[in-house]
């Protein structure tokens, strides 16, 4: 016992009372007095070592163990990536060869039987020679897409740390490929462009392997010559010529940065307007200053660039002909349906439209057999021919691809003149009169001031609506759509296909039941399907299917709406009926079953038209001058819709309607008189009509004065008179000069009439 420290055999304890270190001050003391004490001194130099750092030492024992066990856990798991890497090195060969036309599936487009191929959807691409790329060009590229190209392995950490931040910040960085994985993905056979671990991964030990055993130059040529631009070229050349009509040798700084640019997101830059546009051009400036930024341009150079003018977009599915038009519809209608044009060049689809071939050339050749030698250039036609079972346009005449890629049925908006009375008559019957309603067929006729009087002053009197549709009396019209509200024949105008914004500045002009809203030849027909349908509506469209490279199919169809009643249709129809059997439309008979129809024209004949329809078959055709003068031909003069537009309807519908099952249109409920007067000739017919309908005679005109129309409600602001110059207030829209066939030929929007020989009015000159 030492101090209360009791030392046995060389152990020590601690006494109840005191603590060890409390005791160790007299304990070393004892030591240095002990002399000849050399065990008590070794006990105590052994107590004295061990009683300070004993729980120290504890922890750092600890700590040791976790440090190697957590080393030997990285360096297991570094070796087990290694061995990983190596076996996956050794099982990842780089491809033998290039995917099959470099990753490119051309689509194949046909008519509508499914069989008969419409166009093949080619890969425009021309290869070059890196040599032949001017030095801007590859850095802007690299610039744009991978500034460490010729620095990295082909791989680049940094890259993908930054796509994931342009994910999070959605600031604008280079992407997470590098150009070499990026060319490897689009090049090499066995890689596809599904989103998977499994990919990515393949994909980055062969770009590894191709930075290895290719040189830099060889890559970046590959990328060059299959990546996509947009505007249907794969290919940097394809795609200088696509933008700026020239070789890639050729290109400016600006052009070549534009290109670059494009690589991101070539659908949306191909051909840039509003919002994408002032995208593009952020896009373009990003890319000249990361030129300047590598130290490919300077910044002086920079500062002189341009945004580059992109020449005009030139369609990639268009063999020759007619079929150039039909292309273009067939892609814009897939664009609408969700399909970019990476999936029409590159997704091998096979696109089914409802174009009828024999009907195409049918549409082609009324059109260049009726009109006579000598027809001015700057006269246009458009046809179009609609199955009003389902909405699908099966035949159509667009023009001249070759004078222009502007085509007359589906973009030409002209005036639809008394084509569109028929949507007034329809509102009338729904609205519950009766086809004897007698309305005012007397001229002049005054709407807020505003005189509107029908061919030479010639008043017809208080007159039913058969014959006020039969002989296309305008004031009849007029007095119709003041009686029922000019808002419901705009209502039923949208719901047979005239969009809103067409309607909307016209509908509350006196004169809009007579036709001053522009429509094409297609929304035309498409509106008269409704009344050859009972009243039933189907949008018009171009495609019947789509299948994908999977063999996905997606049938396309547009589900009917009801426009308006069946008896409605069944009156209306008999109306139009007349029109062809004795009124305006003659020369549109088809001898060997029912027709119901209806001609335009505008004023001067600025545009003429003919639009009707069998039970199976809808059609329109319109004819105006690009430049909105009066459509004048050789031997006939100006034109009227009861000539030639109504002879050519006849020539294709003979066509279409040939071997084709008769069909009657449904009974009228009432024929419009009292009692009924039949002069027993039936207009020659030989078929397609019963003896016993009464055939509406001609009204007698009369010197009676004006009656007054229903007065308009004061809110309801009057168009212009027929007649009545520019000057006085006429609506117009610019004229489209013969060398800008672009350009929407819209006639002049005055008080379309009815004009000539075989019809009923013109307005005073």
């Amino acid at each position: 016992m030492i101090g209360g420290l009791r030392v046995r055999n060389g152990e020590e304890n601690e006494m109840p009372g005191r603590t060890l270190r409390s005791v160790l001050p007299d304990a070393a003391r004892l030591r240095t007095a002990l002399p000849g004490g050399a065990a008590v001194r070794r006990a105590l130099s052994r107590a004295l070592s061990r009683a300070v750092p004993r729980d120290g030492a504890k922890r750092q024992a600890g700590r040791r163990r976790w440090t190697r066990h957590i080393l030997l856990g990285v360096a297991a798991v570094f070796a087990l990536g290694a061995v990983l890497f190596a076996v996956a090195w050794a099982l990842t060969p780089i491809p033998e060869g290039a995917q099959k036309q470099a990753v490119a599936q051309g689509s194949v487009i046909y008519y509508r039987d499914g069989k008969t191929v419409l166009a093949k959807q080619g890969v425009n691409r021309s290869n070059v020679e890196l040599a032949k790329v001017p030095a801007h060009v590859r850095n802007a590229v690299i610039a744009a897409e991978n500034r460490t190209f010729y620095e990295d392995t082909g791989v680049s950490l940094s890259g993908t740390m930054r796509a994931v931040w342009s994910t999070v910040t959605g600031r604008q960085l280079q992407g997470g490929s590098t150009i070499t994985q990026q060319m490897v993905r689009n090049y090499y056979s066995g890689l596809s462009q599904e989103r998977s671990v499994a990919r990515k991964f393949k994909e980055i030990m062969v770009a590894l392997k191709v930075d290895q055993s290719k040189s830099k130059d060889w890559v970046l040529q590959q990328y060059l010559n299959t990546i996509y631009f947009g505007r249907g070229a794969w290919g940097i050349e394809a795609a200088s010529q696509a933008y700026f009509g020239k070789n890639v040798g050729e290109l400016s700084v600006a052009e070549g940065a534009y290109l670059a640019a494009v690589i991101q997101q070539p659908s949306r830059y191909a051909d840039p307007k509003g919002a994408d546009l002032a995208a593009a051009t952020e896009r373009w400036q990003w890319v000249i200053d990361a030129m300047v930024q590598t130290g490919a341009l300077g910044e002086q150079q920079a500062a002189r660039q341009k945004f580059p003018e992109l020449a005009e977009v030139k369609s990639t599915l268009a063999p020759k002909g007619q079929v150039n038009y039909m292309l273009d519809q067939v892609r814009a209608e897939l664009n609408r349906r969700g399909y970019t044009d990476e999936d029409i060049n590159q997704g091998g689809l096979k696109v089914i439209t409802t174009f009828d071939k024999k009907l195409m050339a049918a549409a082609e050749k009324a059109v260049t057999s009726v009109l006579p030698d000598g027809t001015p250039k700057q006269v246009r036609t458009g046809l179009a021919a609609v199955d009003p079972a389902t909405g699908e346009v099966v035949a159509f005449y667009g023009g001249r691809y070759k004078s222009s890629q502007y085509d007359n049925a589906f973009s030409a908006k002209v005036q639809a003149g008394s084509t569109f009375k028929p949507y007034t008559l329809a509102a009338a019957l729904e609205s519950g009169l009766p086809l004897s309603t007698r309305v005012n067929g007397n001229s002049p006729m005054r709407v807020a001031s505003t005189p509107i009087p029908n061919s030479g002053g010639t008043s017809y009197g208080m007159i039913n609506l058969v014959s006020a549709t039969q002989h296309s009396v305008n004031t009849a019209f007029v007095d119709l759509g003041q009686r029922i509200g000019l808002d419901k024949v705009a209502e039923l105008a949208e719901k047979v296909g005239i969009p809103a914004e067409q309607i909307d500045p016209h509908k509350d002009a006196a004169t809009f039941p007579l036709g001053v809203a522009s429509v094409s030849a297609v929304q035309q027909a498409s509106g008269f399907s409704a009344f050859a349908n009972n009243g039933t509506y189907h949008a018009a469209h171009v495609i019947r299917s789509v299948t994908d490279a999977s063999g996905r199919k997606v049938k396309i169809s547009e589900p009917g709406v009801r426009a308006f009643g069946e008896q409605t249709a069944a009156d209306a129809t008999y109306a139009m009926e007349q029109v062809v059997r004795a009124g305006t439309g003659t020369a549109a008979r088809l001898y060997d079953r029912p027709v119901a129809g209806k001609t335009g024209t505008t004023d001067d004949s600025g545009a003429v038209w003919f639009a009707g329809y069998t039970p199976q078959l809808s059609t329109a055709v319109n004819m105006f001058r690009d430049d909105n003068e009066t459509v004048t031909v050789p031997g006939y003069g100006a034109l009227y819709g009861g000539t030639l537009p109504a002879r050519i309807w006849q020539a294709f519908m003979a066509e279409a309607m040939r071997d084709k099952p008769v069909k009657e249109f449904p009974e009228p409920s009432e024929y419009g008189w009292g009692g009924y007067w039949d002069d027993g000739d039936d207009g020659g017919w030989d078929g397609g009509y019963d003896d016993d309908r009464p055939v509406v005679p001609d009204p007698e005109p009369t010197d009676e004065g004006p009656v007054d129309p229903v007065p308009t409600p004061p809110e309801i602001s009057q168009g212009p008179g027929p007649g009545e110059g520019e000057d006085e207030g006429e609506e117009t829209v610019p004229d489209t000069p013969d060398d800008e066939p672009e350009s929407p030929p819209d006639s002049p929007e005055t008080v379309p009439t009815e004009q000539g020989p075989d019809t009923d009015i013109r307005p005073a000159a």
